[in-house]
């Protein structure tokens, strides 16, 4: 079972190009099917049937598996018998019959303006990390691009004449464009602090950590984490709540779906579409609010 699966692993890496992240969790969904089953006395493909693996979805709905969680497992299993089926490694695609449970789309959470104006207003002190911290924030609210992406951005991905950074996954590139108080933000960084954070280095990332070298998304989470808690802010504020915000605030202002689903880097218009709909449901509230005979 394992080399079948190794070798599904290395066909997502070696030939589909899936992103890393992508591939980890593959990785970790597949490990968890594979221990399930040998527990079960199953160690070859051949002996899985479609029943052990309805066993298996309904034991981590009995464990407490939040459905989210059930899917994306049940999604790699059927990738992973997709790319056996394929390639004549197992007779039939058992797989077909996994039912993926029903997820409540929950509207994400968005930071009001003064929320994000004084979040963004923390780093206010002259060391190398608060001019650095500092830079960050205001590029991720000001082009809502993922923290993967932000911390991934090498010097050749900033064009401050034109005011735009690429953005790079396994699959495309796009231009995101930035404001003046990005950008302002950024030369200071790079006059003032960044060759002090890289020190003796060579690293050609352009926002580096304490050490001069490529932040964490762990790192930058901790970051959020402490400048929420500065700014006296109560609601879990992560890097994805700003990309959420960014969003949402373009289209409350009038910005044009296809345009925020370009920057975002969304493959179907679809997931931008929620923003819209947040925006309705703003405005509804509003209306029963301000309408005096609502």
């Amino acid at each position: 079972m394992q080399k079948e699966i190794d070798s599904f692993i290395s066909y997502l890496h070696n030939v589909k190009k899936t992103s890393d992240n992508t591939v980890l969790s593959y990785q970790r969904d597949l490990k968890k099917l594979r221990a399930f089953l040998e527990e079960k006395g199953i160690r070859t493909t051949s002996d899985i049937t479609e029943a052990s693996l309805k066993e298996y979805v309904k034991s981590m709905s009995e464990s407490g598996f939040k459905p989210a969680t059930i899917s994306r497992n049940i999604a790699s299993v059927k990738a992973w018998y997709h790319y056996m089926t394929s390639n004549g490694m197992v007779s039939a695609d058992i797989s077909v019959g996994l039912k993926a449970p029903k997820i409540e789309k929950k509207m994400p959470e968005i930071m009001t303006l003064t929320e994000v104006n004084s979040l963004l207003d923390q780093p206010k002190g002259d060391s190398p990390k608060e001019i650095r911290d500092k830079a960050m924030l205001e590029l991720l609210y000001a082009t809502g691009i993922r923290v993967s992406e932000l911390i991934g951005l090498k010097m050749t991905d900033l064009n401050l004449q034109s005011g735009m950074i690429v953005c790079r996954d396994s699959h495309k590139e796009r231009v995101v464009p930035f404001g003046s108080t990005a950008k302002n933000a950024i030369v200071r960084y790079l006059n003032d602090s960044r060759d002090k954070l890289v020190g003796e280095g060579k690293a050609d990332t352009l926002f580096v950590n304490c050490s001069g070298e490529e932040m964490s998304r762990q790192g930058f989470w901790k970051l959020i984490k402490y400048y929420t808690k500065k700014a006296g802010i109560e609601a879990d504020i992560t890097p994805h709540t700003l990309r959420h915000s960014f969003a949402a605030h373009l289209v409350e202002n009038g910005a044009d779906l296809k345009s925020v689903q370009e920057m975002l880097g969304h493959s179907d218009i679809s997931t931008t579409q929620i923003y819209v709909n947040m925006n309705h449901n703003h405005l509804r509230d509003v209306y029963a609010k301000s309408h005096p005979r609502h």
